[in-house]
This record gives structure tokens, C-alpha cells and sequence, in this order.
């Protein structure tokens, strides 16, 4: 680790991406600011704690010190300012580049010459050359001699007791010689995770979109295999150990929907990318219509199993369990569970939902409420709570039919309790 000289940093975003890389900043020596637009998770970080759960965060943030402002004025003479603004897509799955833009902007208006500018926010190629250098050129910079840019893109996995900010592997581009060096070193006093080095900033894009597009790409073709064994009673969880055995596969899962704001989101960057340039990416819009298909598939097998009960949808009192994307956080981006729910409101279900990590949008506010007035169960999100429910609790409470939408219960012992059981390929 080299020393920052108390050096200044700007944190632009004070989300799952900013939040933490502003706290691990403030540890390791630097004079840190944070800066947002959202005046009430300012307000709690300025209290020691985070505004979204995050075990880490919940340990770090009472012993670490840092400002927190929406005010421009607060954020000039820094020495380096990372961007971590989000960067959805629109309803056409078109990215939204506006965020990025607008800190840039802000950026450049409030920096002295020779800070360095880091871009951590999840962008297609060509987004730093095409958006983020023309205006700080706009604003009087000379790129490579008054202002340094760089790419880093971000790759913060929520709730993971294992990687975080101090020790993730990254990857980072620049637009010139310097400027890699500059940040390298600050990457090097803040993680102990190799630092890969690109030829340029384009190929530190692209980098982030195809780790995530290899990922969308293996959970479509397990759902893909998992909804076609389902149809020739295979076991795809059996499938995929036995085929774990062999030393070169990779084992991917099947699942009722992909969320979160990376996998769900950043093949269409490339999609888009790719129709600018008079190319079509086949394998990536298959792709999608896969793993978007799901929450679609889980809900049709919700219909089919209870006519098996002889019950319909409608009228039925169905409870959801889970509405975050990912087990044991709170983190609602992209996440299946609210495509479900609206589609099993829309046909005309009594429903009921529940999440201990996301209270504000659950019906319930206990699991045994829940189980106890539920005829019928989905599980959306593999959390710890509803993987530990005891057969004996569904058969209690007179549930008759479980989809299991992540493939985390006792299939033998729910069908043996006389419970109709579906999982996702099993």
C-alpha cells in the first residue's frame, strides 16, 4: 500500500456501489467525501449507518469518519472523484446514460486541474469517449494533462460474506499512460485484489458487460434445459450434480427470474451497442427473452398445479414468499418477485407476500402469519428463513400446493406430505 498523503476523494453516489468504496476509503487514510441527491440517505449515512442492509457496511460504518453533502460547492479541490451513479435501462432497454452524464457534469464544474476522474458506473463501449470526455473537455480540460480519466467498472455483489471492497479483483482502463498509473495506485491502497490493466478505457467497458452477458447467457441455457427435462420428469438439481463432477463444467442454476441490477441489465447495453453498429447479438437477445420469460413460466406452472388441486388463481389465497432479488438482503433492482406478484394480482388472486428484508412491501409481517392463511406458496428468493421451514409447518397450516422458484426445499418430503410440489426443472 502506498500512502495517500491524506489525499482527497469524492465519492459521486452513495449507493451499493459508492456507499462502501466511500467507507473503505475513509479506513485506509483518504479524506473522503461523499455526495448524493437524496438529502434522506445522506441524513442516515451522516448518522453512522446505511440506508440499505449490508452486514459489511453495518461493521465499518460506526468506525469510519467522512463527509456527506448534496451540495455542489462541498465537492471542489478533491483529488480524485469516482463516479458511482446507477445506470438502468429504459422500458425499451435502452441504457440510461443521463446519470453518468449529469455527474460528469458536475465534476467538471467543481474540479481543480490535475484531479483524477474515475468512472465506476457500469457503462457500454465507447460511453467514456463518446459522453464523459467531451464535456469535461467542454469545460475547458485538456484530457491527459488538466483532468485524468479512468474506468473501473464496479462489480459490488450485495450480501456476499466473501468479496467486497477490500479485496475484489479490478479491472481498469484510462485514456492515457498516467492516468492508469494514478489509478492503480489508488486501487492498490484500497483492495487486495489483482488489479488487471487494459490497453485502453474501451476495452475496461466492455469488460463488465461481458462477465455479466456470460452469466445471463448460462442461467438462460440451464432454464432453458431445466423447463425442457421438467417435460420428461428429470430432476435438472440431480442433473447438474452429476454433471458438476466433470472438471470443465460450470454449474449455472435454473431459477424463476434473474434480477439485480448487473445481469438483468447490462447484456442490453451490449444489444444496443450492437444495432449501432449494424450488428445483431442472437445469443444475447435469446438470452434475455429466456431469463425475462421466467417469472412468466413460474406463474403457468402456479395455474397448472392447483388445477391439479382442483383450484384456480382466482380466489385462491396464494402467498408470495420473498420480494428482494437475491437471498438474505433487502435489495428490490430488477428483482422477478414484483413481475410475479403483479401477474398473479392480475389474475384475480387473494395475495399475500412476505419478506423479513423487505417489510415495507409485505402484506404479512410474520412467516407464521403468512403459512397460516396461505392455501397455496411461491418461493421467489432463496432466503435462509424459508429454506429452514419444517415440512411439518406446511402441513399444518393446510398449504396444498408449492412452486418452488429457486429450487431450495425438500421435494421428496413435501410430496410424501401429500403437498403438490413443482420446482423449476423438477
Amino acid at each position: 500500500m502506498t500512502q495517500t498523503n491524506k489525499q482527497k476523494v469524492c465519492v459521486i453516489g452513495m449507493g451499493y456501489v459508492g456507499l462502501p468504496l466511500a467507507a473503505v476509503c475513509a479506513k485506509d487514510g483518504y479524506d473522503v467525501t461523499g455526495y448524493d441527491l437524496d438529502k434522506g440517505k445522506l441524513d442516515i449515512i451522516a448518522q453512522g449507518k446505511s440506508p440499505f442492509y449490508e452486514e459489511f457496511l453495518d461493521d465499518l460504518l460506526p468506525n469510519v469518519k467522512f463527509k456527506v453533502t448534496n451540495d455542489p460547492e462541498d465537492i471542489k479541490h478533491n483529488d480524485i472523484y469516482v463516479i458511482c451513479v446507477p445506470t438502468p435501462v429504459d422500458e425499451k432497454h435502452n441504457p440510461i446514460i443521463k446519470y453518468v452524464a449529469d455527474a460528469s457534469f458536475t465534476v467538471s464544474k467543481n474540479m481543480d486541474k490535475g484531479a483524477l476522474v474515475i468512472l465506476e458506473s457500469t457503462v457500454n463501449p465507447g460511453v467514456s469517449e463518446q459522453v464523459v470526455k467531451p464535456i469535461f473537455e467542454r469545460a475547458g480540460f485538456t484530457i491527459g494533462k488538466d483532468v485524468f480519466i479512468s474506468h473501473c467498472p464496479e462489480r459490488v455483489d450485495p450480501g456476499n460474506k466473501k468479496w467486497n471492497v477490500t479485496n475484489l479483483p479490478r479491472v481498469v482502463g484510462s485514456f492515457d499512460a498516467e492516468g492508469l498509473k494514478r489509478t492503480v495506485e489508488f486501487y492498490k491502497n484500497i483492495t487486495s485484489g489483482e488489479i488487471a490493466e487494459m490497453d485502453n478505457i474501451r476495452e475496461a467497458e466492455a469488460t463488465k458487460i461481458l462477465e455479466n452477458s456470460f452469466r445471463d447467457i448460462n442461467i438462460a441455457f440451464v432454464n432453458e434445459m431445466a423447463m425442457s427435462f421438467a417435460k420428461i420428469d428429470i430432476d435438472i438439481t440431480n442433473v447438474i450434480r452429476g454433471a458438476s463432477s466433470k472438471f470443465s463444467f460450470m454449474p449455472h442454476y435454473p431459477g424463476c427470474g434473474v434480477g439485480g441490477h448487473c445481469i438483468p441489465v447490462d447484456p442490453y447495453y451490449m444489444i444496443e451497442k450492437g444495432k449501432e453498429n449494424d450488428f445483431e447479438h442472437k445469443f444475447l437477445s435469446a438470452a434475455r427473452k429466456i431469463n425475462d420469460g421466467m417469472a412468466d413460466y413460474t406463474v403457468e406452472m402456479l395455474q397448472d398445479k392447483l388445477n391439479d388441486v382442483s383450484k384456480a388463481v382466482k380466489g385462491t389465497k396464494i402467498g408470495v414468499l420473498g420480494i428482494s432479488y437475491k437471498a438474505n438482503i433487502g435489495d428490490l433492482r430488477e428483482s422477478p418477485s414484483l413481475r410475479i406478484i403483479d401477474k398473479i394480482k392480475k389474475m384475480g388472486a387473494d395475495l399475500l407476500t412476505f419478506d423479513p428484508y423487505v417489510p415495507q412491501l409485505s402484506t404479512e409481517k410474520t412467516l407464521a402469519e403468512i403459512l397460516k392463511k396461505s392455501e397455496a406458496l411461491v418461493i421467489v428468493t432463496n432466503h435462509n428463513e424459508f429454506k429452514d421451514i419444517p415440512v411439518e409447518d406446511f402441513v399444518k397450516n393446510g398449504i396444498k400446493v408449492i412452486i418452488d422458484g429457486r429450487n431450495c426445499l425438500d421435494k421428496k418430503a413435501i410430496r410424501a406430505a401429500g403437498i403438490v410440489y413443482a420446482g423449476i426443472g423438477r
